[in-house]
């Protein structure tokens, strides 16, 4: 014999107990996005002043044999000593460099999880005396939206969830065209030996270990071309950067542009955001960022 559908007043009853929990998760992911918006904002600054320190050691370098060491050219080494030391120095920046990357790749991961974890499923069963919710669905018949009623006072988890996929796009993009900059930047650390060529990066090299599988969850690796997805300008896109090759001889007015694009960060339109979070905080009442 077939179950008995639950009755409309179960029913209604299961509701009313399914909505203060997704209340609840709908705030707990709501703020770890605008958490997120901050962390963002402050490994980016982070980065930029890594870059800016990097370029400005490797044009230390670049220019040091032509330099006039006045008096202190009478002491040993001199110039053998500062060339080591700013390739060191360089190297240390390009580290924190790249340390700054894998932040922003971190940040996008939990953005990217937080928008997809909005909705609120049943734990167990129905017919338990308690009923426990959770952002992980256990039956394949909970959609996990309560039904499509409001969350709070208007919008149902839908609306909710489009705002947060909005959101991270965003910064997805975002960290697709900062990532075409570490590949570029990070060449400046490669030294070319005698006779040959620098051994430096490509836009299908992983940049740290794990990188690929970071990118994977967050959807910027594509795995019929087993490489990252080319990056692009929000409504436009080229597949330029896949045979690009890094150029090692890069001038100051490229880098500068380099660092004014890490700035500007183009594809994140904080008007939006504000609207955005307005939107969210104004539905439930709270105070988020």
């Amino acid at each position: 014999m077939e179950s008995p559908n639950p009755s409309p007043s179960s029913a209604s009853a299961d509701r009313r107990l399914w909505r203060p929990a997704a209340q609840r998760n709908m705030r707990n992911q709501w703020s770890r996005l605008a958490s997120c918006k901050q962390r963002w904002a402050s490994a980016s600054s982070d980065g930029r002043a890594h870059a800016t320190s990097l370029i400005n050691a490797h044009f230390s370098k670049k220019y040091m044999p032509s330099m006039d060491f006045g008096v202190l050219k009478e002491m040993p080494d001199i110039q053998k000593k500062s060339y080591k030391k700013l390739s060191l120095r360089q190297e240390l920046y390009g580290e924190r460099f790249l340390s700054s990357y894998k932040n922003l790749v971190n940040i996008v991961s939990d953005m990217v999880n937080a928008s997809r974890s909005m909705r609120c499923y049943l734990k167990g069963s129905a017919a338990s005396p308690i009923l426990q919710f959770g952002n992980h669905s256990e039956d394949k018949n909970d959609s996990g939206v309560g039904g499509g009623v409001p969350v709070f006072s208007f919008y149902p988890i839908s609306y909710f969830e489009n705002l947060g996929q909005e959101l991270v796009e965003m910064f997805v993009l975002e960290l697709s065209l900062k990532r075409l900059l570490v590949v570029e930047l990070l060449s400046l650390c490669c030294e070319e030996p005698s006779g040959g060529e620098a051994d430096m990066s490509t836009w299908s090299d992983e940049i740290y270990p794990g990188e690929f599988d970071d990118l994977c969850s967050n959807g910027l690796f594509s795995k019929e071309s087993s490489q990252p997805l080319p990056p692009k300008i929000k409504h436009w896109e080229s597949d330029i950067f896949t045979v690009r090759q890094t150029n090692h001889n890069l001038n100051r007015e490229t880098l500068q542009n380099y660092l004014t694009m890490w700035l500007a960060e183009g594809n994140i339109d904080m008007i939006r955001i504000d609207e955005i979070f307005h939107i969210v905080e104004g539905e439930m009442q709270v105070r988020l960022s």
